[in-house]
């Protein structure tokens, strides 16, 4: 029996957040949100274009020029950026099970990451909101000559559905501590949450037009929000195609932007590997949220002496994974996002079989309801199939034989993708010739996944995007430097 089920959750509103105000759509016109797990609709929410962003960047540009965000001290807000944190403490199971409904994740892995993430993140943030120091630099002796950090103003915000409140949270918290203003679109699948997090935003404090929340499809309201002249920045996090239209659409404008892209994350395991504690974690990496992770561990590298070792256990340690009903406690792997999501992981897997991979399970949907895909793992890939090269954002990985580092490093680096990766064996000079041979952002030893706020999170270029989230270098993201020189005259 379930302790909570989906008519049982409390909704947030459904407009539009703009200039503190919700409001219906300027067209009237709203759209569906649907529940993964049972295809069936949530709500209608208020459907925005370019009407909606029009108004929403002059409410951001308002609130940035006259309202009383800029004339607070760092400090004030990181008052605020603090009760937001504390409010989402106090309704956190609101928001897990809002999370639930929306995107399909399971309650225990949002109570496990998401949740604290997203507070972890604002009170970070707000401890660097009043610490936004500049420097003094001595050019010459007759002039005070200073650089100062200042909010690069109205920022465009637009994140997936994969982790929709802590991927908007990861880029709201640090715009706000460095004084700008946001317009956030999340993405049309799950727009639940962010509106969530505008209510509980206004009640932190949040003066009127500092976070406007316009939830809309991606080729109206996004489209529209990324070639506005009004925005001075964007940061979006999605997929390669997208953020190829934002860096187009961006130089129209000259605007600053960053982007988190995609991952075709390799997890490399050695003859010395703890075995155990390598496929346990991998498995957690390639199949956490579905597989519908940016980092997940989509290529597994194994070494040609425990090939087979590692297939046997991996195989069993999927077989256990429990598919199913995100309000289940015992759910582990709930449904991916939409029907075109299934499709597109469906048509990997048969893309896979097609070129002479081998299933040892999985490749299939389960059920007729909902959009489940069970858990799947080919063997015998080369790294020159389809199902190794691109991205699947599904519970797919592909087991990849090699011998010796330089293989594993060639064929791990084999990819368009930059993101993270994984090595795990014993052998600590092995570990750091490896750590230095792999191409990503982020490189696990001996582990698989975590990541932290205090640590830059983003790829090295190419399908990974460009710049990065978190720690203390996305402060960059959000201002600019400013040189301030006072001359000083001569004394009488």
């Amino acid at each position: 029996m379930l302790a909570v089920t989906p008519s049982d959750i409390a909704l947030p509103r459904t407009d539009l957040l703009i200039g503190g105000e919700w409001g219906g759509a300027a067209s009237g016109r709203r759209f569906e949100t649907l529940n993964p797990a049972t295809e069936d609709t949530i709500v209608d929410v208020a459907q925005a274009d370019a009407a909606d962003i029009d108004a929403a960047v002059a409410a951001a540009r308002k609130a940035f020029e006259h309202g009383a965000w800029p004339a607070m001290s760092g400090a004030q807000r990181g008052r605020i950026l603090n009760r937001l944190a504390a409010i989402i403490r106090e309704c956190g199971e609101e928001l897990v099970h809002l999370e639930a409904i929306d995107a399909g994740k399971p309650l225990a892995a949002t109570r496990r990451m998401d949740l604290p993430a997203t507070i972890d993140t604002l009170e970070y943030y707000a401890g660097w909101a009043d610490k936004l120091v500049g420097d003094v630099v001595p050019a010459r002796p007759d002039a005070l000559t200073t650089v100062r950090r200042v909010p690069v103003g109205v920022v465009a915000v637009i994140v997936p559905w994969n982790f929709p409140l802590m991927n908007a949270v990861w880029k709201v918290a640090p715009a706000l501590a460095c004084g700008c203003t946001v317009v956030l679109k999340p993405a049309e699948l799950t727009p639940l949450s962010a509106l969530w997090l505008g209510q509980a935003a206004l009640e932190a404090g949040l003066p009127p037009g500092v976070l406007n929340i316009v939830p809309g499809l991606g080729t109206e309201a996004g489209a529209a929000l990324v070639s506005h002249p009004g925005i001075d920045k964007i940061a979006f996090t999605g997929s390669p195609t997208t953020g190829r239209f934002i860096m187009r659409a961006a130089a129209e404008n000259i605007t600053r932007f960053s982007l988190e892209l995609g991952g075709k994350s390799p997890s490399v395991v050695f003859d010395d590997a703890d075995l155990d504690a390598a496929v346990r974690q991998t498995t957690s990496g390639a199949f956490f949220n579905a597989g519908q992770v940016c980092s997940a561990a989509t290529r597994i590298l194994v070494d040609d002496a425990i090939h087979d070792a590692f297939v046997e256990r991996l195989a069993a340690r999927v077989a256990g994974l429990r598919l199913g009903d995100p309000f289940e406690p015992s759910t582990s792997c709930g449904p991916v996002i939409s029907r075109g999501q299934m499709q597109r992981v469906l048509s990997y897997a048969e893309a896979g079989l097609a070129e002479g991979a081998t299933a040892v399970c999985g490749a299939e949907r389960i059920g007729n309801r909902g959009f489940f895909v069970a858990p799947t793992v080919f063997t015998g890939v080369q790294p020159g199939m389809k199902i190794a090269r691109e991205e699947i954002f599904g519970p797919v990985v592909c087991v990849t034989r090699f011998s010796g580092e330089r293989e594993a490093a060639e064929i791990a680096n084999g990819t368009d993708y930059s993101l993270a990766a994984a090595v795990w064996t014993r052998d600590i000079d092995r570990a750091h010739r490896m750590t230095d041979a792999l191409r990503a952002g982020t490189v696990w030893v001996n582990t698989y996944g975590p990541t932290d706020v205090r640590l830059p999170w983003g790829g090295m270029g190419g399908e990974s995007g460009i710049g990065r989230d978190l720690g203390r270098g996305a402060l960059d993201n959000y201002t600019e430097q400013k040189t301030v020189w006072v001359q000083i005259r001569p004394a009488a």
